[in-house]
């Protein structure tokens, strides 16, 4: 038996074990702390990415703020400059032009407006780059966002050495103790997810013809023989195990679920698959698989061992029914250690039988019988 989801809990983190808040058997809420791991280093990494954010979120805020105010002075003291640089040329242009001063006062004049000039345009570069598109404040914004990254997954890697229930839940194992270091991957807690309960049966590929979802089944607890209940096909599965022989088919049990099931409890499940008012039935090691037919049994005609196939219908573990093939009251043989076809035997019925097996005699050794019997 075995609820819809079952999980192993685990860390993601490597550490110790500072405390387990749950017992197997507890009930716990989606969300309910379960284990704890030791987060000092967690902690300090956490604090360290926020100092790192703050220093780039004040370093952003002052080139938007007094950065740019600095900067567009600069830009007016240049252009201040250059207009004095430049009024400073013309006079000087005046003054070579009636002779009173020599032509290396002009070039002097010249070299101040040029000089002027290429302080003015430092100063539009350095505005441009304090500027929401500027190289300076994106550089700015790029290292805020690191800085924020860094932080989120500092305060997620703490967050990670807090271990919450994923959905409300039943603890099935608890296999953590305090002081204990963990890794990745290993389970910690073993936990039966809230939801419908599910038998799960391995049932011989045989009898997947018979079955479909849907159908009643009878459930009985070896441990608590006298106390049936019903359950209901839930699927069945696809595949078939091939080393096994079987499929594996599940069942829903109803509201209200029996106080006494546990997880993993072996039951035995009875579904009826069909219903029969009248059927030939033969117990089902009466059947033999040959060459020429995949059912066939031998049986007991004009004094030989006859092998005759068969087309069956219903099966449980014990019998078979019989749809085509033999006749009510014909005597079968039953078991491995029997003659094979075409050997005499005589058959003697007046030997007790268990159930419908009938004791019969053969030429060398005793065979079991059985008859073909309609019900």
């Amino acid at each position: 038996m075995a609820t819809a989801s079952r999980v192993e809990v685990g860390s993601t983190l490597t550490g110790r074990v500072s405390q387990v808040d749950v017992v197997e058997g507890a009930q716990v809420k989606s969300g309910a702390v379960l284990v704890r791991l030791k987060s000092d280093e967690l902690q300090a990494a956490l604090a360290q990415s926020r100092a790192s954010e703050s220093q780039a979120a004040a370093r952003l805020a002052g080139l938007r703020s007094t950065g740019r105010n600095a900067v567009q002075a600069s830009v007016m003291q240049a252009e201040s400059v250059l207009v004095a640089a430049q009024a400073e040329l013309r006079r000087t242009l005046d003054l070579v032009a009636q002779g009173f001063v020599s032509e290396s006062r002009l070039d002097e004049a010249r070299r101040g407006v040029a000089v002027a000039q290429a302080q003015r345009e430092a100063a539009l570069a350095q505005r441009a780059a304090v500027d929401d598109s500027g190289t300076d404040v994106v550089q700015a914004q790029a290292q805020l966002d690191l800085a924020i990254a860094a932080r989120k997954a500092a305060e997620a890697r703490l967050g990670e050495a807090v271990i919450t229930a994923p959905a409300d839940a039943h603890v099935l194992s608890r296999l953590v103790e305090p002081g204990q270091i963990v890794q990745p991957g290993r389970a910690l807690l073993v936990l039966a997810l809230a939801g419908p309960l599910q038998l799960v049966a391995q049932v011989d590929e045989r009898y997947l013809g018979q079955l479909q979802p849907g159908q009643e089944a009878s459930v009985l607890a070896d441990a608590y023989p006298s106390q049936r209940f019903k359950a209901r096909v839930l699927s069945i599965a696809p595949l078939v195990d091939a080393q096994r022989g079987a499929i594996e088919v599940k069942f829903l049990v109803p509201q209200p679920v029996p106080a006494f099931l546990r997880e993993d409890m072996t039951l035995s499940v009875e579904v009826e698959t069909a219903r029969r008012e009248r059927a030939l039935v033969l117990p089902a090691d009466a059947l033999r698989r040959d060459a020429s037919s995949d059912n066939s049994v031998w049986l007991v005609h004009d004094g030989r061992v006859q092998a005759r196939p068969v087309r069956v219908g219903l099966r449980t573990l014990e019998s078979v029914e019989i749809l085509e093939g033999l006749s009510e009251g014909e005597l079968v043989l039953v078991g491995a250690a029997t003659p094979v076809p075409g050997r005499r035997v005589r058959a003697d019925t007046r030997a007790p039988a268990r159930g419908v097996v009938n004791k019969g005699t053969q030429d060398s050794a005793g065979a079991a019988m059985t008859h073909a019997m309609g019900r």
